[in-house]
């Protein structure tokens, strides 16, 4: 007889840890732009990064891909790390932000669920910034089970959030 395991509810993932070409380059993409905190640093070679104190939540390393080519998009791999925005208005904020500095989205969406934004860092590896719908509000089949799409987000009315 096979027992079934499920995870428990209340897990999460912790970190993601992510090989760069550089470190700076790096540190200035998540830090500088995207608004994290460096908790940690070890020389030129990795950091940790995080947002409101958490010891990590992001850590970025050189130690197997110093000076290495941009991630290929045709290779087995990370396809993105996500990274959760409390509210629309946030979300509002940092398009805002991408939008002054002209940092080059690679998509946006709304998922039903959740809406997206999508760009790469400089190393190519994906980044999804979103936020979640509250949980009453998520789009369900006929037979109860969970609605999930790719629609045209509606950037124009998620940046009404700010103004």
């Amino acid at each position: 007889m096979e027992l079934k395991y499920t995870i428990p509810a209340q897990a999460r993932i912790g970190h993601v840890h992510l090989k760069v070409a550089n470190l700076e380059r790096a540190m200035n993409f998540y830090c500088q732009l995207l608004g994290f905190e460096v908790t940690t640093k070890y020389g030129e070679q990795a950091a940790f990064i995080s947002a409101g104190g958490y010891h990590h939540h992001i850590g970025i390393n050189t130690w197997h891909s110093k000076n290495g080519p941009r991630a290929a998009t045709n290779v087995v791999g990370l396809f993105h790390t996500a990274i959760l925005y409390p509210t629309r208005k946030d979300l509002a904020i940092i398009l805002h932000r991408l939008m002054e500095e002209k940092y080059p989205l690679t998509g946006t969406a709304d998922h039903g669920v959740s809406e997206a934004l999508y760009l790469d860092d400089p190393d190519g590896n994906g980044v999804e910034l979103y936020w979640d719908r509250p949980q009453e509000q998520w789009p369900l089949h006929h037979d109860g089970s969970l609605h999930m799409y790719t629609r045209p987000l509606d950037t124009d009315g998620l940046l009404q959030e700010i103004s």
